[in-house]
């Protein structure tokens, strides 16, 4: 897991979050299917899914969406995951060979006596500036 080491005294509102960037490939989704027996053909059979409205196959959001956890965890670490939140939504599919950049940047932080929460806003864009995932996060670490 790479943590990106920035210093949660120093973050301040309007602050952006180290992006992290992801390369989508059909091995990984694949994989994916694997560990979560979710084998739907749109994302498993290039064949099936070239015939549908996606004219191809596409990434399981969940896969997506892990890559955005991931990098809110380098940020705010192991905390983040049990003591924070995370509200988003899905704009559009990631492809095989699309590459992702997740990022984000601090709407607000509270400090409540050795609790500091941070809201970000996070996103997470295509290669074409496409919005793949976008949504906030509440971290609450101390």
């Amino acid at each position: 897991m790479k943590e990106y080491r920035v210093n949660l005294v120093d973050l301040k509102e309007g602050d952006d979050l180290p992006e992290l960037s992801k390369s989508i490939t059909q091995d990984a989704i694949n994989r994916y299917a694997e560990a979560s027996g979710d084998f739907n053909p749109i994302h498993i059979d290039p064949e099936f899914a070239a015939k549908t409205p996606a004219g191809g196959t596409i990434a399981h959001g969940m896969l997506v969406l892990a890559y955005v956890t991931q990098m809110v965890q380098g940020v705010f670490g192991l905390q983040w995951g049990t003591n924070g939140s995370l509200n988003v939504r899905f704009r559009n599919p990631a492809r095989p060979g699309d590459i992702l950049t997740i990022g984000g940047k601090v709407r607000k932080i509270n400090d409540a006596g050795d609790i500091r929460a941070f809201t970000c806003d996070v996103k997470c864009n295509n290669q074409n500036g496409d919005t793949v995932i976008s949504g906030e996060i509440i971290a609450r670490v101390s």
